[in-house]
This record gives C-alpha cells, sequence and structure tokens, in this order.
C-alpha cells in the first residue's frame, strides 16, 4: 500500500464514482483529503468514511464556475496550511450537440463541457502549480515535489464512437495537453504532473453512455478482458502517483482499460 502519511491532498469530484474511490484509496493511504463535491454532499461522506474525521475535509464548489475554483483552493489550502498533491478528477460528459444537431445544440454542450472540464481544472492547477512555486518544492523541500494527477480518458487519444460527443473528446484531450505541458514546465522546479486515462469504468457516467449505445453487453464485448475497470484500479494508481515516488514518470500518460486499446 502507498504510504501518504502527512500528505494533503485534494480531489475534486469526490462523491461519486472514481473520485470516490480515488478520495477512498487516499485516506486508507494515510493521507488528509480535502473532498470536493458540487450538490452530493452524503456521496462526499460515504467516500471519507473509512478514514479517521480529522483526515477529511468535504468542501462544495460548483465547477460550472471557474472563478468558484479559486475560492476552492483558498480552503482546501487554509485546512492544513499546505496542499501536497491535487486529483483533476471532475467531469462532465454531455449526449448530443454533434455535427448533425441544431448548432445551439453544439454550441451548448462545447461551452458547458469547456467550462467544467477544462476551464475550472486548469484553473485549480495553475493555483496548484503556483502555490508549489511559492513554497520551492522539490527533492530538497520537507514535502518534496508537489504531484498533479489529471484524469484524462482514452477518448483524448482515440476519440469517441458517439460522434455526438465531440465537445467531450475534445475536452478531455485539452485538459490532457494543459498537464502535460505543466510536467514538460515545470519538471525542474518540484512539480510532477501525470495522465491517467481511463477506458470504460465501471461509474453511473459509464453506464449511461452504454445505454446509448445499445446496452452494457454490447459494450463488453468490445473489452479484451471482457470488463470493465474497477474504480478501485484507478485509486489505487492514483494513490500510487500522489506519493510523488515515480519522479522520472512525470508527464506520462497511463492508459487504464485492460488492454482494450494499446498505443
Amino acid at each position: 500500500m502507498s504510504d501518504l502519511n502527512g500528505r494533503v491532498v485534494l480531489v475534486t469530484g469526490a462523491s461519486k464514482g472514481i473520485g470516490a474511490a480515488v478520495a477512498a484509496a487516499l485516506g486508507a493511504a494515510g493521507a488528509s483529503v480535502i473532498l470536493h463535491y458540487r450538490g452530493d454532499h452524503a456521496g462526499a461522506e460515504a467516500a471519507a468514511a473509512g478514514f479517521p474525521r480529522d483526515r477529511s475535509l468535504l468542501v462544495p464548489a460548483d465547477q460550472a464556475d471557474p472563478a468558484a475554483m479559486d475560492a476552492l483552493w483558498a480552503t482546501a489550502v487554509g485546512w492544513k496550511g499546505k496542499v501536497d498533491a491535487v486529483v483533476l478528477n471532475a467531469a462532465i460528459m454531455l449526449w448530443g450537440g454533434g455535427v448533425e444537431d441544431p448548432i445551439e445544440a453544439w454550441d451548448d454542450n462545447w461551452e458547458r463541457q469547456m467550462r467544467v472540464n477544462v476551464l475550472s481544472p486548469t484553473r485549480l492547477m495553475r493555483n496548484a502549480v503556483g502555490h508549489w512555486l511559492e513554497t520551492g518544492r522539490g527533492p530538497g523541500h520537507p514535502d518534496g515535489d508537489g504531484v498533479l494527477v489529471t484524469i484524462s480518458s482514452w477518448a483524448a487519444q482515440r476519440g469517441v464512437t458517439d460522434p455526438s460527443m465531440i465537445a467531450y473528446a475534445a475536452s478531455k484531450a485539452a485538459v490532457k495537453a494543459a498537464a502535460q505541458t505543466v510536467a514538460r514546465g515545470y519538471a525542474k522546479r518540484g512539480v510532477l504532473s501525470y495522465v491517467v486515462a481511463p477506458g470504460v469504468v465501471r461509474t453511473r457516467m459509464s453506464e449511461d453512455f452504454a445505454a446509448l449505445q445499445g446496452g452494457e453487453d454490447k459494450v463488453t464485448a468490445t473489452l479484451q478482458m471482457g470488463e470493465w475497470v474497477p474504480p478501485d484500479d484507478i485509486g489505487h494508481l492514483v494513490a500510487f502517483l500522489a506519493t510523488g515516488k515515480a519522479r522520472h514518470l512525470t508527464g506520462a500518460t497511463l492508459d487504464v482499460n485492460g488492454a482494450s486499446y494499446v498505443r
């Protein structure tokens, strides 16, 4: 198990799915975890139920408003006086708004998904990197490097089978490119940046997607392992990355899709 004792980690979208699994894994590894959520307070509480209450802080914020991320960051840093790692997980997936749909749907889907999936996470990214630069992070710092983990998607590399989801794929590619730029730009200044690209994960979002594609059996038949990725797999991976022990892995995109998409 990863050892995260003494480390403080902010996780966005921590009330369900991948975010909840990540928060639980971080807490189990000894981290103090800030669990961001939009409206599902009960879900965030459930994600934090497995570790002591003095190591969890639940913070609501609407990621549809990029400016709200500044207040979220201020609250996160104010809790323990620092944040050692940030996991950018929260996102939305909207259907419709493709090339063949009305222009109103196209504009709405692009605008909403870019705000939630790109502008808000990169706003937090900016806050986090600025914090780590100000505090002089790196191997010689008592808290080591600052760690950024961005949850992207295999859609960022391969596109989406449903062309009506073009904006979602583009948003995941955009946040991936931002995380890679941070990795390259700040590798010498104590900032590590990793990208995790899940395939089909057992979440409500994927279940809704499968329903539109003809059902779970049809989607499962396309997967090499014949099963969906358990959220816990991603939780354990992120907990390891949050230790900062794999320093020279910075900039990497880690595919978690059971060999269904191999680059």
